[in-house]
């Protein structure tokens, strides 16, 4: 039989200690160790305090509150989209319609800060209304306006927007400029109240110049 080295007992007595320390961090999914590899005690079942997910159905509990949060976050953004405001309707359709519209305006606005009275050209201005279903549901007015002299003019005019007691709610400015003789613009003008606002639009100055 050969002699016992030091160094090979060494060796077997650290393959034991595995062995023993793999026995024994198995037991905690195995009922035991064998030297085949494979248990030989029952699989352990699911504690009370421990219910089997397998038996579980639908989404966990993690998923629905997820799935709720993703619902209200959906249902805030349409309710604010549902509520934005008049003003933003106003500037998206108005800019759609013609950007040069929104310029002549803020041009007829500076020409009548310094017209007394109604001005020269009301004979020149006419007003319809127009269907909310063609305006996003806003008050919009659509101003003809002509120019009847012989000579090229421009043309600055202020449409007040009124409530049923005949107050002023709201004023806007539309204008043409450097029309030809016999030449015709219809600019829009909207109002940016809310949109239940009963209002009616007026024509309050018209200037030629």
């Amino acid at each position: 039989m050969p002699p016992s080295h030091p160094g090979h007992s060494s060796k077997i007595g650290h393959r034991a200690v595995a062995s023993t320390l793999g026995c024994a961090l198995g037991a905690l999914a195995l009922a035991g160790c064998g030297g085949t590899g494979q248990g030989t005690g029952p699989s352990p079942r699911p504690t009370p305090s421990s219910p089997n997910p397998a038996s579980f159905s639908g989404m966990p509990p993690s998923a629905l509150a997820s799935a709720a949060a993703s619902a209200i976050a959906s249902a805030h953004a349409s309710a604010s989209a549902a509520e934005s405001s008049a003003a933003a309707r106003a500037s998206e359709f108005e800019a759609s319609v013609d950007a040069e519209v929104a310029r002549a305006g803020a041009a007829a606005e500076r020409e009548l800060k310094n017209v007394k009275g109604r001005g020269n050209a009301l004979s020149e201005v006419g007003m319809t209304g127009l269907p909310r279903h063609q305006t996003s549901g806003l008050l919009a007015a659509l101003v003809t306006i002509t120019n009847k002299t012989s000579h090229k003019a421009s043309y600055a005019v202020q449409i007040d927007f009124k409530d049923s007691a005949g107050k002023v709610v709201e004023t806007r400015f539309v204008g043409a400029e450097n029309l030809s003789p016999g030449q015709k613009e219809q600019p829009i003008a909207f109002s940016r109240q809310p949109t239940e606002a009963r209002l009616t639009p007026h024509l309050a100055k018209a200037q030629r110049y």
